[in-house]
């Protein structure tokens, strides 16, 4: 490069001082490897076209980030609500006698469990259903906001499957037991 004196201006590299048109006179003109795939030369001087408009920003633009800001904040209050669930839900499962006097002391039923050792192994894997199915909600979750998608729906729809899978898991030692059954019959006719 040439050494420039003080009071004159660098040329300009890449286009810092070009109009608006000239910046888009030179992006229409096609490179040297472009000019030779086309058959054309070169060196051959090609006439610029037409000027592409310039589309002003439009007032709508900022709606879109504000509405995924909602939806991240949405979606991990709900994936925090349902890891606050989750945790305190598994001391209950896994302590199975205790969750049976319960659940028979909010349905109004004086019944005890025949076997109460029987329905620890339905506990835990309740219990691994809620912790498994948040952590796959998560995943989930964080992918679609990655990917810039709306996934507020996706903590609700986790949360409703996970938690009516593990509801099952713990009613199945309670409908089996004879005792219980014996119990809600002799409650429901009861006046």
């Amino acid at each position: 490069m040439s050494e420039q004196s003080g009071d004159e201006r660098p040329r300009p590299q890449y286009g810092e001082y070009a109009t608006p048109e000239e910046q888009r006179a030179r992006i229409r003109q096609p490179t040297a490897s472009e000019a030779l795939s086309a058959g054309q030369s070169p060196t051959a001087p090609v006439a610029p076209g037409p000027a592409a408009p310039v589309a002003a920003p439009t007032a709508a633009a900022p709606a879109v980030p504000r509405r995924r800001y909602v939806d991240r904040v949405v979606t991990f209050a709900l994936l925090a609500y349902g890891l606050i669930t989750v945790l305190g839900s598994i001391p209950a499962s896994t302590d199975y006698p205790q969750f049976a006097a319960t659940f028979f002391e909010m349905l109004g039923v004086d019944a005890t469990l025949s076997d109460p050792a029987a329905g620890r192994g339905w506990g835990l894997a309740a219990a691994l259903v809620l912790g498994l199915g948040w952590l796959l909600t998560l995943g989930l979750s964080w992918w679609n906001v990655r990917a810039g998608r709306p996934s507020f729906w996706i903590p609700l729809v986790g949360g409703l499957v996970f938690n009516m899978v593990s509801s099952l898991l713990l009613v199945v030692p309670l409908m089996t037991d004879p005792a219980v059954w014996a119990a809600l019959q002799a409650s429901l006719l009861a006046p």
